[in-house]
């Protein structure tokens, strides 16, 4: 095993990114994609489009990768493959996305008309795909026939493609993908292609969310592209939580040193007040003496609750601004104050790990 960087000393947190693994995930979720007919637009935002991760995507033969922030997509500048803004643009951002996007996702004809404009400037050509809101009211259009007048506009620039059309859903109103709703995207894009003589090159049909409809069949025809963050990083699918078969989720490990060790109550004392988001706190009896661990790591650097302990005996209890509570009564190893714990991290936690400054990272490059 060789990680990177070498010959430093250890400080923490950190978080290890097992490239190797990631490297197995890819091939194995191109093929289910793939053999349906189904391209892969895989998301980096929750990693920072870190290019020592986005490399291995690209390596693993993925063509297209999406971002939610166009900083990010700067970073991506030295890999030659289509990369997408997933997240609406701002007007004020593009110059930016012009610059280093190549698609974007799009709601707005005053964004659009702003990117026809810096497009003309900088000498370059973008990609649009407009959004239709099919009911989880994120982004997107919910009156179609207002998409379709925008879609004419669209297509008659002169420095833009009309590229796409694209859904999102589970995200905010955790609506679920099924396949009337795709049907019916599928069916708006023909509408889009009528008006307006365009062969629509992509037709979005979500996001991770979307990979167990997918296994199930129940992705329509017309429906050719997928924005896949999850389940290419942790071999997961969305809307059962489950594991995809021969994948790994265990790309991403953080690290953080215990600073405090006591036996104490599994029970506090006194009035227990609200929490930060204004919730009464609850806690489980485990008895009047159980070995509790600090560790030197909080909300700002990882997601308590999207993170699984690497020991199966350790338990989380909570977490503060920068304090990690852990119940390791039951641990399968022995831990001292300076020694350190590791952490399975999942989706937002590793999005919070790695915007974070305080979280150093490190990559394994070989098993």
């Amino acid at each position: 095993m060789k990680i990177v960087p070498e010959n430093r000393p250890a400080t923490y947190p950190s978080v290890t990114v097992n490239l190797p693994h990631l490297r197995k995930n890819i091939p194995i979720l191109r093929e289910l994609c793939e053999s349906r007919g189904i391209q892969i637009t895989a998301v980096t935002k929750v990693f920072e489009a870190d290019p020592m991760i986005a490399r291995v995507l690209v390596e693993g033969g993925l063509t297209r990768l999406g971002d939610s922030r166009v900083d990010n997509l700067e970073r991506l500048a030295e890999f030659n493959v289509e990369k997408w803004l997933i997240r609406p643009p701002m007007i004020s951002e593009a110059a930016k996305l012009v610059k280093y996007g190549d698609a974007s996702l799009n709601s707005e004809l005053a964004v659009i008309e702003a990117i026809e404009k810096e497009c003309e400037k900088q000498g370059r050509r973008h990609k649009i795909i407009l959004m239709a809101d099919l009911g989880d009211i994120r982004e997107g259009y919910v009156d179609y026939d207002e998409l379709i007048e925008v879609a004419k506009k669209v297509a008659s620039m002169p420095h833009v493609d009309l590229y796409g059309l694209g859904v999102n859903l589970t995200c905010f109103s955790f609506v679920q993908y099924d396949t009337e709703k795709l049907t019916q995207l599928a069916e708006l894009a023909k509408r889009v292609e009528a008006a307006t003589g365009v062969k629509l090159q992509v037709i979005s049909g979500g996001n991770s969310a979307t990979v167990d409809l997918m296994l199930r069949g129940g992705i329509p025809e017309g429906v050719n592209n997928l924005r896949l963050g999850e389940s290419v990083l942790f071999g997961k699918e969305r809307a059962r939580y489950t594991f995809l078969p021969g994948t790994y989720n265990d790309v991403f490990t953080i690290h953080a040193e215990i600073v405090e060790l006591k036996e104490k109550p599994s029970l506090p004392w006194g009035d227990i007040g609200v929490d930060s988001y204004g919730r009464t706190p609850t806690f489980v009896d485990r008895g009047p003496k159980r070995l509790k661990a600090i560790c030197a790591l909080g909300r700002q650097d990882f997601d308590a609750e999207t993170t699984t302990p690497c020991d199966p005996g350790m338990i989380i209890l909570g977490a503060s601004s920068d304090h990690l509570m852990l119940d390791i009564t039951d641990a399968e190893k022995t831990y001292r104050v300076g020694d350190c714990i590791d952490l399975r991290l999942g989706y937002f936690s590793t999005m919070r790990a790695f915007t974070s400054a305080y979280v150093r990272r490190e990559y394994i490059l070989e098993e």
